[in-house]
């Protein structure tokens, strides 16, 4: 089991972000899994091979697709959340479907090749921020697995897939070099992808919100960015208050210190791992 820790606080200061680290392979079972804490916020991010691709995808489709659920576990709050038994309730889907439909603009799944993958967020512990930290969280397992993927022959170049009669035929994966692999990790998966949360109290502009600083902010924002400096998705509410467009792009240059941030550690954690 890998682990990684950087201390990016002791007492913070508004632009100073939480403590992140990372234990690779926590759990043993899923293709990738990741224990993430930032802060105080615990996350395990698991990604797992489907069987196959969804019901409604075509039959010879050659893209695949990557799902992504989301629970707040309960002993994850201060009072224990009930586990949504009947399927997941309003907040949650939302969530779920945030993380998902980011995952899937970092990825091209056309290189991805007919493979359906699912990542799993589960909160062990909640302390603000949580569905940012899924995002960033998925990110590394999703990378991990699929780089899995690429390695033992499953996740292939286009032009190295087999027909079905090959298939039948006694087709065997052809063998990446270590160069080859990398090349169509980066293909698959052109970019890294992190969110993070930022607001304002008292017209101050704050980084990574923990949940007092977010239960006391005027303004909370979640931006969701790739590595190369696209931005995915935005999510700015007044807390019964407003902001002015200064105020907005204030904002969103104190996310991008934390998104940089987090792309140096997502590239530092992953380096070398397989």
């Amino acid at each position: 089991m890998a682990k990684f820790k950087t201390e990016f606080d002791t007492d913070r200061n508004p632009d100073q972000m939480r403590h992140v680290e990372v234990e690779i392979d926590f759990t043993s079972n899923a293709l990738a899994s990741i224990l993430y804490r930032q802060g105080d916020t615990v996350i395990l991010a698991c990604c797992t091979k489907e069987a196959r691709l969804p019901g409604w995808f075509p039959r010879d489709s050659t893209k695949g697709w990557v799902h992504a659920e989301y629970s707040l576990l309960p002993g994850s709050t201060d009072s224990r959340f009930r586990r949504e038994r009947r399927g997941a309730k309003g907040r949650t889907q939302e969530i779920e479907r945030l993380i998902a439909r980011s995952l899937r603009a970092a990825i091209d799944l056309e290189e991805l090749g007919p493979i359906a993958l699912n990542v799993d967020c589960d909160i062990l512990n909640a302390d603000g921020g949580t569905r940012c930290a899924s995002i960033t969280a998925a990110n590394l397992a999703l990378r991990l697995a699929i780089r899995r993927l690429i390695a033992n022959g499953q996740c292939l170049p286009r032009e190295l897939r087999p027909t079905d009669e090959a298939r039948k035929s006694g087709w065997q994966a052809p063998e990446l070099s270590a160069a080859e692999q990398q090349a169509h990790e980066n293909r698959v998966l052109p970019n890294d992808l992190a969110a993070i949360s930022v607001g304002l109290i008292d017209g101050e502009v704050y980084l990574d919100l923990d949940y007092i600083l977010d239960s006391n902010a005027d303004v909370d924002m979640n931006i969701v960015k790739t590595s190369d400096g696209m931005y995915v998705e935005l999510q700015g509410t007044g807390e019964e208050s407003t902001f002015s467009g200064e105020e907005l792009f204030a904002l969103i240059a104190q996310a991008d210190v934390g998104l940089n941030a987090l792309f140096e550690v997502q590239a530092a954690i992953l380096d070398g791992i397989n």
